[in-house]
């Protein structure tokens, strides 16, 4: 169960309803074809995203290496979930929220959702330079709209990006010409 902390918490609920197959490894990629969905009496029911939310997510090296060493520890099979609740079925909603909270518990931490992880995502994206489009991608939202209308405030501003050329213009005037061609055109 450590590796099942470890990897849920990066990937957050949509893990869940991952199978081995949806992951590509030459590729690092997963496509997110389904979701796990709370049903009655403690059931879990598979669907299909909502519209518009089915997707591929660009995986980092480290992750793609940390389901490696998952894959291999636990032993999943070809068509098998990624992981696996009662039965062989994936686990159930309630029990990857009693993992995230034991995992907060764990590194002392409390007041974090296992949603605020999604926008710890986004963020981390625009923070480094992706457009709307390519966020609204990541996210599965249907329209840029909706990223936008919650994710706006974190793009640089035009002043921000005035700020910056402004900036590297008098560095370049400090430091001298020959400095600043070579830093922008390498």
């Amino acid at each position: 169960m450590q590796a099942y902390g470890q990897v849920v918490g990066p990937l957050s609920p949509l893990a869940v309803a991952v199978q081995l197959g949806d992951v590509d490894f030459l590729r690092r990629t997963l496509s997110v074809t389904r979701q796990v969905q709370r049903a009655n009496r403690g059931h879990v029911e598979i669907r299909a995203p909502k519209y518009g939310s089915e997707r591929v997510v660009f995986l980092p090296d480290g992750l793609v290496t940390m389901l490696a060493a998952h894959v291999e520890t636990v032993g999943v099979r070809p068509d098998g979930w990624l992981f696996v609740g009662a039965g062989d079925g994936p686990p159930h909603q309630n029990t990857v929220g009693y993992w995230w909270r034991k995992t907060l518990r764990d590194a002392g931490l409390s007041g974090v959702k296992l949603h605020d992880l999604r926008h710890f995502y986004a963020s981390g994206l625009i923070a480094q330079g992706c457009d709307v489009v390519t966020v609204q991608r990541s996210l599965g939202h249907s329209t840029a709209t909706t990223t936008l209308n919650t994710y706006s405030h974190l793009w640089p501003t035009a002043e921000d990006r005035t700020r910056k050329a402004a900036d590297a213009m008098m560095s370049a005037a400090l430091t001298g010409p020959a400095d600043y061609l070579r830093t922008e055109t390498s």
